[in-house]
């Protein structure tokens, strides 16, 4: 089920033939990005993910970390906020995830932590217990009181947290924009299932060169 498919050379390729292959350049136009009305959220980037000791690795992830990077560093230069989830759980909360996974990631788990870099560029860290981000925080909350239009989505896991909280956040009214280059899961056909699936109705796709202007 496991696949590298983001590499330090097709982080930079595939991309771009995915945005091409699932954007419709009339959305495009439709929902101009918009970064004085923007924030960008970080989701799940925890060492459980991202350790190659760590039985949930996914091999991709670490290529995202750079363009994860580079689009918190842009956001933040421009005074705009980058806020990330932190996934942990307790039984109490667990839900169906106790069922569905080997283990729980607790908050004294030796892997729980998120990445130092990107922690150290975050204004703000949600915990949450499921799958969407907006389910028992006080992320909605949150972007309300900073006037937040648009919200531009990373992380991992692609087809799981990342796609359930972008469709969360089209439901409550926010212009999402899904990194294509900036999230992360365990094979391709997991991460190109999402894409398509969040183009038809749920958010506009883009790489970070492309969300920065710089492509």
């Amino acid at each position: 089920m496991k696949e590298q498919y983001f590499t330090s050379d097709s982080i930079n390729t595939l991309p771009n033939d995915w945005y091409k292959t699932y954007t419709d350049p009339a959305k495009v136009k439709i929902q101009p990005f918009r970064i004085e009305t923007a924030a960008l959220l970080v989701l799940d980037m925890q060492r459980y993910f991202l350790d190659p000791k760590s039985h949930a690795f996914i091999p991709s992830a670490p290529f995202i970390l750079e363009k994860l990077s580079k689009a918190a560093d842009n956001f933040i230069s421009q005074g705009r906020p980058v806020i990330a989830t932190q996934h942990v759980n307790e039984e109490k909360d667990a839900g169906r995830m106790d069922d569905w996974w080997s283990e729980l990631i607790t908050t004294d788990h030796p892997l729980a932590d998120i990445d130092p870099n990107l922690k150290n560029k975050t204004e703000k860290i949600f915990s949450k217990p499921q799958y969407d981000a907006f389910y028992k925080t006080d992320l909605f909350s949150w972007l309300e009181s900073k006037g937040i239009k648009q919200l531009v989505i990373g992380g991992v896991m692609t087809h799981l947290c990342c796609e359930t909280t972008a469709r969360s956040a089209f439901i409550r009214g926010y212009e999402v924009f899904f990194l294509i280059d900036g999230t992360a899961t365990y094979n391709k056909e997991f991460h190109q299932a999402s894409l398509q699936n969040l183009a038809h109705g749920f958010a506009l796709l883009t790489t970070v060169d492309r969300l920065l202007g710089e492509e």
